[in-house]
């Protein structure tokens, strides 16, 4: 079959040529998007990473479209009824990230709980000052752990090494793990309520859209941090920076935004292409919250090390392999 993979750097161009010579396989760095689809028409298998967007406008330009590989966990970047509409199998990478992403959330944590930034810009211009640099300790303090997932639990014994409670919020509660790891669950207000760190680890579905909006930052502590690397949807910006301007949350790391992609590149509202889905209120807030000097934004990076992007392009290349026999796997929805 005809493979394109998008968004890729040289050596996952040279990992994707093992599934030469029984398919055909292009690469190419350029995000799939409406613009960019139609050289590729021909492709029955696409792979992409999160940065691509594949709605029903670019992939009704496949016409022989049969697999997308998406070399990610979520997968709300592609829509998935005209899939199961037209018959395309979408798979994914269900677990490459449990410890990169969880260590990234606390990064983010212990960097806007020491001041990190602030504290390193300072000393490069030479001044040594700790004014304004007092931080928030870890240890006792209560992580409310919303989702508890893969990555969730490993979170979860993260903190108990900084001597950490734990609190967790999920749809379908897992009592093993909670006994394993000794924390406990409660329903969302409460754990809002009890926690010190809120930290984010659930898909983006419709029932996470805006899960924290003005409602649930009233709920919370007065000077909670918040930890964001699910996705940015999962977050109302504009009622997070309400948050922060009124100081209900202390502080925010967060490597996820929503519209990141215009964020990266706000000149795609004005290539002809209609507004339309756009969330320009959340744009403007993103902007905002960039220079909130208490808000440290990473470029959706959690997942970013040496061995977790080696275990995406494994577990890609062997999902297109497992379908090219007829053995799908990795699938996710329904076709």
């Amino acid at each position: 079959m005809k493979v394109v993979v998008f968004e890729t750097e040289e050596w996952e161009h040279q990992a994707c040529l093992r599934l030469e010579p029984e398919h055909e396989v292009e690469c190419t760095r350029e995000r799939l998007d409406p613009q960019t689809a139609a050289p590729y028409a021909s492709a029955e298998i696409v792979s992409t990473f999160v940065n691509s967007q594949l709605g029903a406008d670019v992939l009704v330009q496949f016409p022989r479209l049969k697999l997308i590989a998406t070399r990610s966990t979520g997968y709300d970047h592609v829509d998935l009824d005209w899939c199961k509409a037209h018959g395309v199998a979408v798979a994914n990478v269900p677990d490459y990230g449990d410890s990169t992403v969880a260590e990234h959330a606390f990064a983010l944590l212990l960097a806007v709980a020491r001041n990190l930034v602030e504290a390193v810009e300072r000393t490069r211009r030479g001044d040594f000052s700790q004014a304004g640099l007092r931080g928030f300790e870890l240890r006792g303090k209560t992580l409310g752990v919303i989702g508890t997932g893969r990555i969730g639990r490993r979170a979860i014994e993260i903190a108990g090494g900084f001597g950490m409670d734990v609190v967790a919020y999920d749809l379908y509660p897992d009592e093993d793990a909670a006994t394993q790891f000794g924390f406990r669950y409660a329903d969302l207000d409460e754990v809002l309520a009890d926690a010190d760190v809120i930290t984010l680890h659930v898909p983006a579905t419709p029932g996470t859209a805006s899960l924290l909006s003005d409602r649930e930052f009233d709920l919370m502590k007065s000077g909670a941090l918040l930890i964001n690397t699910a996705r940015g949807n999962v977050v109302d910006v504009p009622a997070l920076v309400r948050a922060l301007a009124d100081g209900k949350v202390r502080a925010a790391g967060l490597d996820v935004l929503p519209q990141e992609p215009l964020v990266r590149e706000e000149a795609q509202i004005f290539r002809g292409a209609s507004s339309d889905g756009y969330d320009l209120k959340a744009l403007v807030a993103n902007h905002v919250l960039l220079r909130f000097p208490n808000v440290i934004v990473t470029p959706h990076n959690a997942y970013n090390t040496q061995s977790a992007v080696r275990r995406i392009i494994e577990t890609t290349v062997e999902n297109i392999e497992a379908f090219g026999r007829g053995e799908p796997r990795n699938l996710v929805g329904e076709r």
